[in-house]
């Protein structure tokens, strides 16, 4: 089991993977922010509250995936390439999720393959809900 210290060091490992990071944040399967958040010096680009909503929404996305596992296999990660960012979502287990975000500028595959390898064995281990 991980506790918070041990997740917000993964979380740092990740910003510190490239200077175009923005973001990351464990998010547990309700929709609760558990460790991370924004890079120092940067604002999120969206309010507290549109924090929570986006977090419940992934959680929620994360479980709906599921369906589809048997077909498809796991999901071992989602990005979405917006207008103002990169969005990375990283399925856990007991349906925890690591949400990650970086400029545009990046590149993401091989960005993502990284972050992926950090997570690898919260895949297999559960993180501790809070």
């Amino acid at each position: 089991m991980l506790d918070v210290e041990e997740l917000e060091k993964i979380c740092k490992k990740i910003i510190k993977l490239n200077t175009k990071m923005r973001s990351a944040r464990f998010i547990n399967s309700r929709g609760h922010l558990l460790a991370g958040g924004m890079k120092k010096g940067l604002l999120s680009l969206e309010d507290q509250k549109q924090d929570e909503m986006m977090f419940m929404e992934l959680a929620l996305r994360v479980k709906m995936r599921h369906e589809f596992d048997n077909e498809f296999g796991k999901v071992q990660f989602s990005i979405s390439y917006r207008e103002k960012v990169i969005v990375m979502s990283f399925p856990l287990s007991n349906d925890d999720v690591l949400l990650a975000s970086s400029e545009k500028e990046v590149d993401f595959s091989s960005l993502a393959f990284k972050i992926l390898k950090l997570v690898e064995p919260l895949k297999k281990n559960p993180t501790k809900t809070f």
